[in-house]
Parts: structure tokens; C-alpha cells; sequence
């Protein structure tokens, strides 16, 4: 005990210190489904971060191209383009598609795993 008499306890595993704030009969709890390190900290490997960051860019990429999309049958169907503008924009719609499905292959992933789960609001895409 410190001079002011509470207990000191030092330790780098949270778990440690929840079992001396609530008493030695609750039992651990489970090991942290993360890979940590001696010290107590993350043990990230670059290559899953590079490619959970990649998901996530393109999952930010392929929603802008969905408003894209609809923005453009919108105007289409508004009669405010042209027949070269229609030509022009569906071939760059379509040139942007494949693009995204060629860096999602690039990634590893799978058409799915751009479309996030949002929980109470349902699924992204």
C-alpha cells in the first residue's frame, strides 16, 4: 500500500487489473482474439492492415460509383444529355467498373466483402 492507503497495482493486461477490482473468485477473462506482443500492445501485420485499408477505400470507391450510376440514369431519363454525352458516360461507367473489380481482385476480395454490414441499417451496397 502507498502512503495515502490504496493498494498500487501495476500491470500491462487489463484483465489483471479487473480481476483485483472485483476479487480473486472471477475467473479471467478469455484471451483477446488479437495477436499482442510482450508489452502488452497490438501486434498489427502490415499486410492484413494494407488490405482491411484497401477494403475500405474501395468500398468508399464502388458506393460513389453506385451514385454515380444513378445520378447519371437520372439525367438520362431527364432528357438533359445528349446522345454522345449517354455514349461518353456509359463508357466511362463502364471503364470505372472494371477498374474497381480489378483492384478488388488485386486485394483478394470478394465481390461481398465491399458490401459493409451497417448493423440496425442493413447492408451497404
Amino acid at each position: 500500500m502507498n502512503s495515502s492507503g490504496l493498494a498500487q497495482l501495476e500491470s500491462d493486461a487489463i484483465h489483471d487489473f479487473a480481476q483485483a477490482m472485483q476479487g480473486d473468485d472471477v475467473p479471467a477473462p478469455p484471451p483477446a482474439p488479437w495477436p499482442r506482443s510482450r508489452t502488452g500492445r497490438l501486434n498489427l501485420d502490415v499486410q492484413d492492415a494494407k488490405n482491411g485499408l484497401g477494403q475500405l477505400v474501395l468500398t468508399l470507391v464502388q458506393v460513389l460509383h453506385e451514385l454515380l450510376e444513378r445520378q447519371a440514369i437520372r439525367r438520362v431519363e431527364a432528357g438533359s444529355l445528349s446522345e454522345q454525352q449517354i455514349e461518353r458516360l456509359g463508357l466511362t461507367l463502364m471503364k470505372q467498373a472494371e477498374e474497381i473489380d480489378r483492384l478488388r481482385r488485386e486485394f483478394g476480395l470478394e465481390e461481398e466483402d465491399l458490401n459493409l454490414d451497417l448493423g440496425p441499417l442493413g447492408r451497404l451496397l
